[in-house]
This record gives C-alpha cells, structure tokens and sequence, in this order.
C-alpha cells in the first residue's frame, strides 16, 4: 500500500482525578493522535509522550515537529509501504521512539484492517482476555492512599502498583499490606527517583514481599541497577531503561533486572515491543505490558500485546474509567479482573467521532 498522508490531532482529555508521580502531577492528558490514509484504508496510532519530557525526552511538541519535518516524508516519498518497513526506513532518523512508534501504529492499523487481521493475531496472541492491573498514584495521605486502593480491589483489580519516592515508600506500602493482606498482588514504581545511596532504604521494602520494584534508579544506569540487585531480595524491573531488543537483552545479560515492562510506545512501537518479548522469553524473564494513560486507541493495542504469551504479569492495562469519564472509543470495561482482546480488525475499536471531535483542540494534514 502507498501512505497518501497523515492527520495530526491534539487531543486534551481530563483526568478523573489527578495522577502523581515522582515526575509530576497530571490533571489532563494532552497527546497526538495519527490518522495515517493510505491507498488500502485508514488506521490509527498514538504518541505516548507528554508535553513535558519528564518521562522521556519526548514530549508533543517535538513528536509533532519530527513527524512533519522528517519521519511522514521519508514514508509518503518511499513508495510501496508495509508496517515492517516503517523501522528500516526511519533508521537514519537517530532517536525519537515515540514519534516514530506512533507512526509505526497508524501503518500497522491501517494495514491490518486491509486484510481483516487483529493486533492480535498479528503479534501472535494466545489469550481472548488479559488480567489487569491497576497504577495508584502518591497521594496526599496513606487514609487516602488505602480508600484509593481498597476502591480498585473492589472494582477487581488483579494487582496493585503503588508510585513511591524519597519520603513516601516504606510507610504506605507497609500500610497497605496491613489493611489488604498478604495475598494482594503488590508492587511499587519508582520512576528513577532513587540513587544507589538509598540501598538501605530500599531494601527496608523487602519484608513486604512485593512483585517487583519498577525503575529505582536513572534510564541509563543499568550497571546500577545490577550493583543494586545484589543488595535487595525484591525482584527489580526495568522500564525507562528498556528502549530496545538489544537493550533488554544487555540488561538481563548484566543481571540488572528480573522482570521487565514493555512499553511499545517507548521501544519504538509494538513490532520491537514483540521482539523485546522475543529476548525475554528466550531467557526467561518474565513481562509486562505498561501504560502511558493511553486513549482506547492505545488501550486496544496494548491489550492485544498483553495477550502473548511471555506477558504472565498482570499489566497496567487497566479500565478506560481508571482515567476517564469518557473515552474517545467504546469503554475498556473490567469483567473478574480482566480486559477482553479486541477481535476485530486491526486495533478493533474506531474513535467515536463526536467525542473525538469535543476533545480535539487542533489537527492538521501532512501530504
């Protein structure tokens, strides 16, 4: 199929409630939708970075400015185009993940429901739902904190995730298994807010027997995290650090992780994102797939990763209403703790075009 162009939408959407991280506190999310229009259909993509680069170094703006100026001409110039070709030929662009992860969805999407194939199928799925676990962000109090968290086992959630930083890990996690017992499924994020001279503290979390504890230390200190490793019983898990097939693999060659998040967005798009699944299967670490409060757009693609079979965690592929009121698709609705895998073809869910439009705050075509 030939790429005719691209639309761009900026979409701001309100959050239920505000998320906290150690990054920063988010009452919106504001991201880049893509419209990719080919000669065999449409499809659509999603950028997961933010308009801040706390994260990553990408943030909208420049997604928006590298898809114009660079990545969508080097593709609508090449000629016949398939979602495997979209890596190689934005090779030379150096970076950009985000970007061109997006890009890499829309083609992917549009390609898929030319020939009536699923996410899915096409990742090599073999579930029909997935379990799913739910993020809960810092809050201003551990009541607070327990209220939060004794909602979502209510509504179901298979596994919690408790963001941490200097000042709030030791005492709400421990509060937390004190009220909800042993049995819960529990891990904590970190978002690199640690240094290795917080190993003592760190280490004070390895009573509560948690899952895994989630990028302690900076994106690029693997070495790090192995030095870590040694000094800790829980399982530590890469994410930010995780750019890459080749990048997961040094990092379990270097004994820095015992598990690993994969964020396709983050990787450079859900064909990488299947390989980093590849390397990890192939040595035994167990995956899981993460979030980036995505759309029902991002939702149904990362559902459809989560259904692999190396995905034996539960992931943050939590319900459309943990974030929004109203999402741009149909809901994402929980049923005993899981997600079904959208079945249709290629993501399996369309925005809704009134929603779309009520959240879309700018677009614009790249030919």
């Amino acid at each position: 199929m030939k790429l005719s162009g691209v639309e761009l939408l900026r979409v701001r959407m309100p959050l239920v409630a505000p998320f906290r991280t150690s990054f920063g506190t988010q009452a919106e999310r504001e991201l880049l939708l893509l419209r990719a229009v080919t000669s065999d259909g449409e499809g659509w993509g999603e950028c997961g970075a933010m308009v801040d680069p706390l994260y990553s170094s990408e943030y909208v703006d420049g997604v928006e400015h590298v898809l114009r100026t660079f990545l969508v001409p080097a593709l609508t110039a090449a000629g016949d185009l398939t979602a495997n070709k979209v890596a190689p030929l934005l090779a030379k662009f150096k970076g950009h993940r985000m970007a061109k992860a997006a890009l890499e969805m829309a083609v992917l999407d549009a390609e898929l429901r030319a020939h009536g194939v699923s996410f899915a199928a096409a990742l090599g799925s073999t579930k029909d739902s997935v379990p799913c676990g739910v993020s809960v962000g810092i809050m201003e109090t551990v009541p607070h904190l327990l209220d939060v968290v004794g909602g979502y086992l209510d509504d179901g959630y298979v596994r919690i995730k408790l963001k941490i930083e200097p000042g709030w890990d030791v005492e709400p996690v421990r509060a937390v298994r004190e009220r909800f017992g042993d049995d819960v499924l529990l891990q904590v994020d970190a978002n690199t807010a640690y240094t290795l001279s917080d190993i003592p503290q760190l280490a004070r979390l390895d009573p509560f027997e948690l899952l895994l504890i989630e990028q302690p230390l900076e994106e690029e200190d693997v070495l790090g995290h192995a030095e870590l490793a040694k000094h800790i019983r829980t399982p530590i898990c890469l994410d930010e650090s995780i750019v890459s097939a080749r990048s997961a693999a040094d990092a379990i060659t270097l004994g820095a992780c015992r598990i690993v998040n994969i964020k396709p967005s983050r990787v450079g798009g859900y064909l990488e994102a299947r390989r980093v699944h590849d390397v990890c299967a192939a040595h035994g670490i167990p995956v899981w797939c993460g979030g980036m409060i995505e759309t029902g757009l991002g939702r149904a693609a990362n559902v459809a990763l989560a259904s692999l079979p190396g995905f034996t965690l539960p992931g943050d592929t939590s319900a459309s209403d943990r974030f929004y009121r109203e999402d741009i698709t149909e809901p994402f609705v929980l049923a005993d703790g899981h997600l079904p895998v959208p079945s249709g073809p290629g993501l399996g869910v369309t925005p809704i075009a009134g929603r779309l439009a009520e959240v879309t705050t700018a677009k614009s075509w790249l030919a």
